[in-house]
């Protein structure tokens, strides 16, 4: 009898996790009858089905579900068996896989880049970019080193380490410049445009103005907030944004920005790793690096995370 092999392992768990020959052998970089060929021969190796094969999706069996749970830990613990080496070389090397929520890596994620190359010239970054939900799951499952994130997460296997505090900021159209900035209970009257459910920022947000979710289900959203703000643009509501993404998202739109009044809604941003890891030394490390560089660049500014505008107006127009 043939034994089972790690491929057969990160073969099946990424099927198990898409669903889908073709997603999981994209995944895999192999193809989908490569894929299949791959699956057979483990069921037989078993003498039993994994998968219930359908015309679009694929299920797991009883025993597949079982063997998923199984091959995951079992694939975890062999990444953290080469960590293991890696940590014994001191600085970071190799490939470190960080995942970054949307709302932070199109203004961070750049800057973070290039300073842990600079700093572990033998490190090979891998960034990903998704929900914090995937991103937890990710990281639980081995799929991920660390992830930058909104804290809290609360997940006991994982450690937090907060980078920087930022404010979130009210973007209204150009002509409300001038008016009086609404409070959240005033905001829960208005158009308030949201992100799509999934992005932890909508929670945040939806929190500050005291919104149930079921309510909020029958708001405008938007999948970036690149889209909200040029929304916003054009006439069709208000919405919130942080405070790292002022000067590019307001830019190219006939906006204004404001403070809202105390307590004003913020959010920390965070490293999170799984408290197993090998490297957890060496990603502390990295997590300084960050912090260093999100606030050289202007994220979090300040004694409570906001950056004053130069002027000293804390209501200025944009585009």
């Amino acid at each position: 009898m043939n034994p089972i092999t790690m491929k057969h392992l990160r073969y099946f768990e990424a099927l198990a996790r898409h669903g889908h020959f073709g997603r999981a052998a994209e995944a895999c970089a192999i193809s989908q009858p490569a894929l299949s060929l791959q699956m057979k021969e483990l069921e037989d190796i078993l003498g039993t089905p994994l998968i219930e094969r359908g015309s679009r999706q694929i299920s797991l069996t009883s025993l597949g579900e079982t063997f998923a749970a199984r091959a995951s830990d079992i694939l975890r613990a062999v990444d953290e068996l080469a960590q293991l080496g890696r940590a014994a070389q001191g600085a970071l090397t190799g490939q470190l896989r960080i995942g970054v929520i949307p709302t932070v890596a199109p203004y961070l994620l750049p800057r973070v880049v290039q300073v842990l190359a600079a700093r572990y010239p033998d490190l090979d970054l891998r960034p990903r970019e998704a929900v914090t939900r995937r991103l937890i799951d990710d990281l639980a499952e081995g799929r991920l080193d660390t992830a930058i994130v909104a804290l809290p997460v609360s997940e006991p296997g994982l450690t937090e380490v907060p980078l920087f505090a930022e404010e979130f900021l009210l973007v209204r159209p150009r002509a409300d410049a001038g008016k009086p900035v609404p409070s959240s209970e005033m905001l829960r009257e208005m158009r308030l445009l949201l992100l799509e459910e999934g992005h932890c920022f909508r929670d945040q947000a939806l929190s500050f103005c005291k919104m149930s979710p079921a309510v909020a289900r029958d708001m405008m959203e938007g999948s970036s907030l690149a889209t909200l703000v040029q929304m916003v643009g054009a006439g069709i509501g208000v919405t919130l944004i942080p405070q790292m993404a002022v000067a590019i998202e307001t830019s190219s739109a006939p906006v204004t920005v404001a403070r809202l009044a105390a307590p004003r809604p913020s959010r920390v941003i965070g490293m999170v790793w799984r408290k197993t890891n090998p490297l957890a030394e060496q990603l502390a490390d990295a997590a300084r690096a960050v912090r260093a560089a999100a606030l050289a660049a202007g994220a979090g500014s300040g004694p409570d995370g906001f950056r004053p505008d130069p002027d000293g107006d804390p209501d200025s127009s944009a585009a």
